[in-house]
């Protein structure tokens, strides 16, 4: 357990405020609240290694492991061979 006023404390005292302010209203844990801030990060485009610094982590695998991405993002995702097949031929 956490000392009484650190960062765990700080973040569950403004968890009600922001599930309020994003309509949800089913139970959610902090965990699951940074999991979807780091999924909507990562469809907006902003780099893994900026996220890393927002979540306060120290190794770039931890967030990997903790922000998944979003099937919408990887179908975004175009292959050198695409952009090869969109050449008019020479």
């Amino acid at each position: 357990m956490g000392v009484r006023g650190g960062a765990g404390h700080h973040a569950f005292m403004h968890q009600r405020p922001a599930k309020e302010a994003a309509g949800i209203d089913k139970r959610v844990s902090l965990h699951t609240l940074r999991h979807c801030f780091a999924t909507h990060l990562l469809e907006q485009k902003v780099d893994i290694r900026v996220i890393q610094v927002l979540l306060g982590h120290k190794k770039l695998d931890t967030t990997a492991h903790y922000a998944r991405v979003a099937s919408t993002t990887l179908r975004q995702v175009k292959s050198p061979l695409d952009y090869l097949m969109e050449r008019p031929p020479a």
